[in-house]
């Protein structure tokens, strides 16, 4: 069982983090804490025409929480707000509902659909879409 939820695919993402660091000029930034775990999650991001136009991440967490966070730092420039959320609430689905992994430019999610079944992993699967959405906000 826990060879499925640490599959290979889910190490190659967590070991090449794209956009890994801050950044100096962020308009929104956030930061996540799993209470569970103490993985931990720091987003900056800067919006162009209601779009993501640049994007850093620091990220302090498992391998699924680091997953996650490659999947949304691969595909995060160009994001609208939006299509954040709407990715953070597939995600959140897929996790604790059975729903569907998430379409469109964050599809590679669905490498973490195994995380289902493991309600303790769901925080840190969890935290760099929250804070992607929540530095958005604060941005825009």
């Amino acid at each position: 069982m826990i060879d499925d939820l640490y599959s290979a695919k889910v190490l190659t993402l967590a070991a090449n983090m794209p956009r890994a660091g801050r950044l100096t000029a962020p308009q929104g930034t956030s930061e996540k804490v799993s209470k569970l775990c103490g993985s931990r999650v720091v987003v900056d991001l800067v919006l162009q025409d209601s779009r993501v136009a640049d994007f850093a991440q620091d990220v302090k967490a498992c391998a699924l929480g680091q997953a996650s966070a490659a999947v949304l730092g691969a595909n995060v420039i160009g994001a609208s707000i939006p299509e954040l959320e709407s990715a953070r609430d597939a995600l959140k689905a897929m996790l604790k509902d059975g729903g569907a992994p998430p379409q469109g430019r964050f599809s590679d999610l669905r490498v973490l659909e195994v995380v289902r079944d493991y309600p303790a992993r769901h925080a840190s699967t969890m935290l760099a879409f929250e804070a992607v959405v929540e530095a958005a906000h604060r941005a825009s």
